[in-house]
């Protein structure tokens, strides 16, 4: 009888072991959170590179999705119900069109970085030599004003410079300014507007061969970030964005072409 009342009290003993076992394992599912960082397609590369698996190593707890695109595609995304927590745009108006609306925590917007816009042509060579003459590119590319930011400085700086009514019928509008510095690159453009960093990440295929001239553009090139006012996960946005301010951030984003915002 002794016998049968010790195995009786052995299982129950290891029935509750599993059962705090699989508590535990729960905990541990619940406890790691995703975050989604919404950011413009000419941060990809740093992020997917350095900074994300850089704060994962620290957090491993936290997973971090990137969606990369135009600014004003995410702007329109996150307005159509994205369940973003940190946004970063390639220019101010994204981020002020979103904050107006409401879509912003407004105490955690600040300028992140700032950026350059550069004359490329492919590495095999070109005749466009500044942006004085850019209307004479058989084959002009710059991001779409509509939605793209480096597109909508483009337009500016070349309309100050009057070149913009020469390149209309044969310029090429792209979707985000990845598409942009691919054309060139491939040759399929012999002239083409971007970021410097952008043209930093292909320089074994383009050439840059001119920053916008002084004056070209009434302001720089800014970068902001913010967390969403309904970010699932706000507290960890918060601390993330926190890091991306650091200075220890900052030296990676200089290694990929970014300045910091003064």
């Amino acid at each position: 009888m002794k016998k049968l009342l010790c195995l009786a009290f052995s299982l129950m003993v290891a029935v509750m072991a599993a059962g705090c076992g699989g508590d535990k394992q729960t905990a541990a599912s619940q406890a790691a959170k995703t975050l989604r960082l919404a950011a413009a397609a000419s941060m990809e590369k740093v992020f997917a590179q350095k900074l994300i698996p850089m704060y994962q190593q620290r957090h491993p707890e936290i997973k971090i999705e990137g969606v990369y695109d135009a600014s004003g595609k995410l702007q329109a995304q996150i307005e159509s119900g994205l369940a973003a927590d940190v946004f970063i745009s390639a220019a101010n108006k994204q981020m002020n069109a979103l904050s107006e609306k409401g879509y912003m925590d407004k105490s955690t917007v600040k300028p992140l970085l700032e950026n350059k816009l550069v004359l490329i042509v492919p590495k095999s060579g070109s005749e466009i030599k500044g942006f004085e003459d850019f209307s004479k590119a058989k084959h002009p590319a710059i991001g779409d004003p509509a939605s793209v930011p480096a597109g909508q400085y483009a337009k500016e700086a070349l309309t100050k410079l009057g070149q913009w009514d020469g390149i209309q019928g044969k310029v090429s509008l792209g979707t985000n300014v990845t598409q942009v510095l691919n054309w060139v690159a491939e040759g399929s453009a012999d002239a083409g507007l971007v970021y410097a960093t952008d043209a930093k990440l292909l320089k074994d295929k383009v050439t840059v061969v001119a920053e916008a001239p002084a004056g070209s553009l009434k302001k720089p090139a800014i970068y902001p970030i913010g967390v969403l006012a309904k970010a699932p996960q706000a507290e960890v946005a918060k601390d993330f964005a926190a890091f991306l301010q650091t200075e220890e951030a900052m030296k990676i984003f200089a290694a990929y072409g970014f300045a910091q915002a003064k």
